[in-house]
């Protein structure tokens, strides 16, 4: 199929205006670095569905009676789908206010990615030993915190990083506004702690804790705020 011609010729050696070029770190953009995030993040909140089975009916048992057996896998499932979900969430965020990436953040968004993936595995050990109880269901309890624990950690460095100057983000706003920030933001590390150190008394309160935790990160804890005045310009990024 010819191409089609827009009637003017075509302008070589014409320099592309350094705000239009897309941000290299050798040959990954940003756009690439998220969409190959949203795609680990979608495959990791797919996977969890998967350790949901339909069960096996003994003889004479209800399958009412089947189904309710199987809460433990609809808590793991509801609390680890809004965990990711608001993972993806706060990293769409996140990555509005990046201008460009570094080999940094490449290394760490990876590291943030290599926790949020490994969340199926806790999920589904919660699910087989919640209900009974007892040491099972503690040591179930601490390494699903304790993978959560790792995830913000990770994104809690991720942030750290993008924050520290203002090389990768549009605009740097005063230090005392990335402080509070980051203190709002890393608040979860506190909690994600506190979960797994309960985990060991008691296993539904620690997956209830982190629960509490994704509902806390779905409202945006992840926007640095930036006010600029009337007519001003934000900063031409660098080449």
């Amino acid at each position: 199929m010819p191409l089609l011609s827009t009637g003017e010729p075509p302008r070589v050696g014409v320099p592309v205006p350094c705000s239009t070029r897309p941000e290299y770190v050798g040959r990954v953009t940003k756009n690439r670095l998220e969409a190959f995030s949203d795609g680990v993040l979608a495959i990791a909140i797919t996977l969890l569905v998967i350790d949901i089975r339909a069960p096996e009916l003994r003889q004479g048992e209800q399958l009412s009676h089947a189904l309710w057996a199987l809460w433990p896998s609809y808590v793991g499932y509801l609390v680890s789908f809004l965990t990711i979900g608001v993972i993806w969430l706060n990293h769409h965020r996140f990555f509005e206010q990046v201008l460009r990436v570094d080999g940094p953040l490449l290394v760490l968004n990876l590291n943030l990615l290599l926790w949020t993936a490994l969340i199926p595995f806790p999920t589904a050990v919660v699910a087989k030993h919640l209900e009974g109880g007892g040491e099972p269901a503690r040591t179930a309890a601490a390494l699903y915190a304790g993978v959560l624990l790792l995830m913000g950690v990770a994104f809690a460095a991720m942030f750290a990083w993008v924050t520290h100057d203002d090389r990768l983000l549009h605009r740097l706003p005063p230090p005392q506004v990335v402080r509070a920030t980051r203190l709002r933001f890393m608040a979860g590390l506190v909690v994600y702690a506190a979960a797994f150190a309960l985990s060991w008394v008691s296993a539904p309160l620690s997956v209830a804790m982190c629960a509490l935790m994704a509902l806390y990160y779905a409202f945006d804890q992840a926007t640095v705020s930036i006010s600029q005045e009337q007519g001003e310009r934000p900063p031409e990024p660098r080449p």
